[in-house]
């Protein structure tokens, strides 16, 4: 009795004092710098990021996606499965107890063969009853059990950093939506006011023509820059409402549930952002924790596959006690202790097999980890590039926008004076709405490019 108790605490004592699974080494070094510097004025990215956009709207979108996304939902119920494996894997690293009740009855029916049963008529039935509370306990020598509770600790991490990577990706999307679409509104008013200055053309051309003073041509010309600009409407307001139905579909609900507050596209602001040191990445990107966090359920995967191929110490105590009658049935305790040692002689391979798949699974989270970085370094990269061009391409825009809203009124006059010829307005009036459906993109442009920005950098998440 005392040698079994002796190996019970020496085995609990191996399970405590073992070390934690440690964090991996991706092998790669981040760089010092980001090539392109970040802007001046830059803050932190906070949690809450969307509401560096300043609108109310954005902010109740990104909580009904919160409350409404199938997507979430799901992720929230892998976590949820994860969990409840950590309690599976852990279970064997303590003793298992069982209790057991039985009762027997046994009589002869006919013959006379069995000697402990008489099939006669003044013969009954021998019954039986006992109860038992049985314990047993694998001894965790080559710490395989506790490398499997790890696994799945690591895997429950990983399941966590995956919801907090799809959150980030359904707010990002919403952002973007909701930018999109306002940014196609905007487009839907700029081309319906070019579309009233090419009908005040037309009117005037009309005039020119019924005085005598226009050709045919030019009349002719100018109902089709009228026709042109009425195709343009259908085509955003296309644009438009696929984006809506979109965005509802995110939110988790039917378009027609979608009720959205007029903002106008100018009213949307972007902060400067601080993208720190590409070392600070790491911890702030869910998806590389989550990779990470990968890599280190196979390294513990690997130990367990390893401890799958030494011996094993068994123990098992029984506490019983059994009679022919109920009433008597606990007057007669005893007990059983037992040890074994079991030890895999011949399996063809299947455990050296299991230990080379899961080596193999190691190197390949530790590729997946390390593309997980530099895919991670890309994307800020990328983000602050186009941050940094963007900004260059509407400080011009703007000047040439203001000269093409001034080199339309120009001809507009000069053609009503009869100092210019319709080419001239026309091509001017084309001019002009380029432009200002092109500011209206590079606005969209750089607010998407501050919603990449804040989603590379991980939204303000961070490892806890």
């Amino acid at each position: 009795m005392k040698a079994h108790l002796t190996l019970v605490a020496a085995s609990l004592l191996l399970v405590a004092c073992s070390s934690p699974a440690q964090r991996p080494d991706s092998g790669l070094e981040a760089p010092a710098t980001w090539d392109t510097a970040n802007t001046a004025g830059a803050r932190q990215v906070n949690q809450q990021w969307w509401t560096a956009f300043g609108s109310p709207q954005l902010n109740q979108l990104i909580e009904q996606a919160r409350r409404g996304s199938y997507d979430l939902a799901s992720a929230l119920a892998r976590v949820r499965q994860a969990r409840a494996g950590v309690v599976v894997a852990g279970g064997p690293l303590l003793p298992e107890l069982a209790g057991g009740l039985n009762a027997n009855r046994k009589k002869l029916l006919r013959g006379s063969g069995y000697s402990e049963l008489d099939a006669d008529s003044n013969n009954d039935a021998v019954d039986y009853f006992n109860a038992s509370l049985t314990a047993t306990y694998e001894v965790d020598f080559w710490g395989g059990k506790r490398a499997a509770r790890d696994s799945a600790e690591l895997a429950a991490r990983a399941s966590e950093f995956e919801r907090a990577t799809v959150e980030l990706s359904l707010l990002s999307s919403v952002a973007t939506a909701y930018t999109q679409l306002l940014a196609l509104h905007e487009q839907q008013r700029i081309a319906e006011l070019n579309l009233a200055n090419a009908q005040n053309v037309l009117k005037l051309v009309q005039t020119r023509h019924d005085s005598g003073s226009a050709t045919q041509l030019e009349l002719a010309q100018q109902k089709s820059s009228v026709a042109a600009q009425q195709r343009q409407l259908p085509q955003v307001r296309q644009h438009a409402e696929e984006t809506r139905i979109t965005l509802a579909a995110l939110l988790g609900q039917p378009v027609q549930a979608l009720q959205l507050n007029t903002q106008a596209f100018d009213t949307l602001r972007w902060p400067s952002i601080a993208s720190g040191v590409p070392s600070d990445l790491l911890n702030r990107r869910p998806d590389i924790a989550r990779a990470e966090a990968q890599l280190a359920a196979a390294q513990a995967d690997v130990i367990v596959a390893r401890a799958a191929m030494l011996p094993n110490v068994i123990l098992t105590a029984n506490l019983g006690s059994g009679a022919n009658r109920v009433a008597d049935m606990l007057r007669n305790p005893l007990y059983n202790l037992t040890g074994g040692l079991v030890a895999p002689i011949f399996n063809n391979g299947r455990l050296s097999a299991e230990r080379d798949r899961a080596t193999a699974r190691q190197e390949e989270l530790l590729q997946t980890y390390r593309e997980a970085i530099i895919n991670g370094f890309a994307d800020v990269e990328k983000a602050l590039n186009a941050v940094r061009r963007l900004d260059e391409q509407r400080r011009w825009q703007h000047e040439e926008l203001s000269q093409a809203q001034s080199a339309f009124r120009i001809a507009q006059s000069r053609y009503e004076a009869g100092a210019e010829d319709l080419l001239s307005v026309l091509e001017t009036q084309r001019t002009l709405y380029a432009a200002q459906d092109l500011n209206v993109q590079l606005r969209q442009a750089r607010l998407g490019a501050s919603i990449a920005l804040y989603k590379a950098l991980g939204g303000g998440w961070q490892v806890q």
